[in-house]
């Protein structure tokens, strides 16, 4: 087939499936293809992301991620699962993941088993992605947002809330689907929906609400390991400053799911602040067990008698860009639980040796294992 005949003809099959995307309901089989191509891993002979595959501009994609993704595996991810199999003895609950942007990749490797996963943060949602001829031309900018996060363990929200701003693979659902394709998830359902103020999700495609009573956009993603039990993800963009929470449904909405872990990492310190004591005060209450690195809650709010404190790797202060956030209690912690060292890097001192992380588990859930 020459050049231009190929061309068209692969405009002529993704045209199909973008048509098939927007005009009719998407299946497991289209979000898995569509999630496959964003991903740079091979799709199904008979699918349109089969062809698409056949462009050079996608094989460079793909070779990008191939590469990448193996580093990240073996300098991050399967230390993280290693960890989390040694140290957490968490079940099938609800992780509830606050100040995460579309963090599914870490959630997964800390939390492998939880029921239903929530993540929050201030960028856009987006449409749901599908194949389309213009498609590649985007695959640079996907890229893009995710290079933090491959080599430093956090998103930069500003660099990538830019990214996501424009052309057809805006907002974060993308890098959910890559996230969920490369960690070899099969997604079953995708849905947008908001919440009201009550904190009931609502599908966006099937319920209509007055602008007034809608709160937090976000998505709803069905999937599961193989053959596993299905898993919930959602994520929703979402103010979780004091006056935002107050404002919204996102933390009554959390409420409905019960009690879960939590996890917490390159948050800004923002719950070291005054304005966010909202959503402290829930994760305090509603945390069986929480991961967090020293951005997360402060040291001095676990009072003895309800919490265990387990130390990991070095706390050396907070980087320059964040003044102020010493934490002698903290620091205290670390020397007298002789913290054992981390192999892999996380949060702000990303590098391996600086990393720190305190696993904080509440008194009453070890009492329930004995």
């Amino acid at each position: 087939m020459t050049r231009i005949k190929f061309a068209a003809a692969l405009a002529a099959a993704l045209f199909l499936t973008a048509v098939g995307g927007q005009g009719h309901a998407q299946t497991g089989k289209d979000f898995n293809e569509t999630a496959r191509y964003l991903a740079g891993l091979p799709a199904a002979a008979d699918g349109a992301g089969a062809m698409a595959a056949r462009d050079a501009t996608w094989q460079q994609h793909a070779k990008y991620f191939d590469s990448a993704w193996d580093k990240l595996d073996k300098q991050q991810l399967s230390k993280v699962r290693a960890w989390s199999a040694a140290q957490l003895k968490a079940g099938p609950r609800p992780l509830f993941y606050t100040f995460s942007g579309p963090d599914f990749i870490y959630a997964n490797s800390f939390f492998p088993e939880a029921t239903t996963y929530v993540l929050a943060g201030l960028e856009p949602v987006g449409p749901i992605p599908a194949i389309t001829p213009r498609t590649r031309y985007n695959l640079g900018g996907l890229r893009g947002s995710l290079n933090t996060i491959l080599n430093i363990s956090f998103f930069i929200t500003s660099d990538m809330s830019s990214r996501l701003r424009d052309g057809e693979l805006r907002g974060t659902l993308p890098i959910l689907y890559v996230f969920l394709a490369r960690a070899g998830k099969t997604i079953h359902e995708v849905s947008l929906v908001d919440l009201d103020r009550h904190g009931v999700a609502h599908d966006v495609a099937q319920h209509s609400q007055k602008r007034g009573e809608r709160t937090d956009p976000g998505v709803r993603i069905v999937f599961s390991q193989g053959s596993g039990p299905r898993q919930t993800l959602y994520y929703f963009a979402t103010d979780l400053s004091d006056g935002g929470t107050k404002a919204s449904g996102f933390l009554a909405f959390c409420e409905k799911l019960g009690t879960g872990d939590s996890l917490i990492k390159s948050a800004s310190y923002l719950l070291h602040g005054n304005n966010f004591s909202h959503v402290r005060k829930f994760l305090l209450d509603r945390s069986q067990t929480i991961v967090q690195d020293d951005t997360g809650v402060p040291a001095r709010l676990f009072k003895q008698e309800d919490w265990l404190l387990k130390p990991f790797g070095a706390y050396l202060g907070p980087i320059e860009i964040f003044p102020g956030m010493y934490q002698p209690q903290l620091a205290q912690i670390f020397r007298q639980g002789k913290a054992p060292k981390l192999d892999f890097g996380i949060g702000y001192r990303w590098r391996g040796h600086d990393s720190n992380l305190l696993l904080v588990i509440k008194k009453n859930t070890v009492a329930g294992r004995n």
